[in-house]
């Protein structure tokens, strides 16, 4: 009988163990890469995966405070589904509010991605083509027909891939003029005093990163479908995936204004944002890590044929395949050019990615590795997290490849 007893207690205990094992096997990956960051030095080797010296090894504290960040929300992926989210820090310097999982965070660019698919879905629907002429859905305003657009008509594709001639311009306003609309945005009339969307060169010949590109594709998404933008977001991506912190809406609803992170420029000081509330396409989602990460999740289960509730696997296998290859020396990573994405390496080690820098100090980074399932959402508050981002990707690909 004794004998008997000190099987079976032995046995539970095994069985504890294995119970338990799972997350302490978690809790040891995230200590790691909150302890394996390693001085940002160049984007080559981003993505790659090699060994460091542990003397080179800094701890996620201090790398925030070396970047002057105060605020930080990551969001891994394996295996196709969320492995785990955590927040770090403060929303803003001058309260003590922390940073929580659900707490929202500016996209920047990375909402690039997000409209792209939208467009895309809206491509498999039959409402919109890749390849039309985009004055043939534009009612509420017209690109400016001129020379270049008499040779080569503007299309959708040129829009997304940043080759339809478009300036490259942020979204300056005049000081107390209220926010402008979104056609006085296009037209870059007062208050806004961006450039116009006019096209400076001939369709197709030439990539030049514009947000105003993406203003024009929500303007044709609006005309087209006759909504809001923020409506058409919610209702395509928002509601079929599940992601409850995420809005094209801006300013927030006032009870969740308080759970807004706040800007910090390079010297870690607190600055109002600078969101243009009538043209967020381009950079104005406001959601969280753990948001985006199920968005990134979507793509890659369409790309395997897992899920069609945003992209077929056809639509999404024509998302992450290159359009073009773009100037190594312009990014110091060889990237290529998808429909609304960033693409590195083939196969299996095929990733999607898309930054994102909003001024005075906002930043996203989001990547996803489409064969395998791998990837991670990575928002700040600071105008230096986006090294810091940079620093946390290297230190999670590390681990994620044991």
């Amino acid at each position: 009988m004794h004998r008997f007893i000190c099987l079976m207690t032995t046995l539970l205990a095994l069985i504890s163990c294995s119970r338990n094992s799972p997350d302490a096997l978690l809790k040891q990956r995230i200590d790691r890469i909150e302890n394996g960051l390693v001085e940002f030095t160049s984007p080559k080797g981003l993505f790659q995966v090699g060994s460091v010296k542990s003397e080179d090894l800094r701890t996620l504290a201090e790398r925030m405070k070396h970047y002057h960040t105060p605020g930080v929300s990551m969001a891994v992926i394996k295996d196709f589904a969320l492995d785990w989210a955590k927040p770090y820090g403060v929303l803003r310097t001058d309260g003590d509010r922390l940073v929580a999982a659900d707490s929202f965070f500016e996209a920047a660019s990375t909402s690039k991605l997000v409209t792209a698919a939208i467009v895309l879905h809206h491509v498999e629907q039959g409402i919109l083509s890749l390849d039309e002429d985009i004055n043939t859905y534009l009612k509420s305003w017209k690109l400016p027909e001129n020379d270049f657009t008499r040779q080569q008509k503007v299309t959708l594709r040129l829009l997304l891939t940043h080759r339809a001639g478009l300036p490259a311009t942020n979204f300056p306003q005049k000081e107390n003029a209220g926010d402008p609309t979104l056609v006085q945005v296009l037209k870059g009339e007062l208050p806004a005093m961006n450039k116009p969307a006019v096209v400076e060169y001939f369709p197709g010949t030439k990539w030049q990163y514009s947000n105003i590109g993406y203003v024009v594709v929500q303007q044709i998404l609006e005309d087209a479908l006759g909504k809001p933008f923020s409506r058409i977001a919610r209702e395509t991506v928002f509601e079929q995936l599940g992601m409850k912190n995420s809005t094209f809406t801006y300013p927030l609803d006032r009870g969740l204004q308080a759970n807004e992170a706040w800007p910090h420029d390079a010297e870690g000081t607190l600055r109002e944002p600078e969101m243009v509330p009538s043209a967020p396409a381009h950079g104005g989602l406001m959601t969280t890590p753990s948001d985006l990460a199920r968005f990134t999740i979507e793509l890659m289960r369409a790309y395997n044929g897992l899920s069609e509730r945003l992209l077929s696997k056809e639509m999404a296998r024509r998302m992450f395949t290159k359009v073009l290859d773009l100037d190594p020396e312009m990014f110091g990573i060889p990237l290529g050019e998808g429909l609304g994405v960033f693409l590195n390496g083939e196969e299996d080690n095929l990733v999607f990615a898309h930054p994102g820098s909003n001024s005075p100090g906002m930043n996203c980074w989001l990547f996803g590795y489409p064969r395998t399932g791998r990837g991670a959402v990575i928002m700040t508050n600071g105008a230096g997290g986006e090294l810091l981002a940079m620093e946390i990707i290297s230190a999670v690909s590390r681990e994620y490849a044991r």
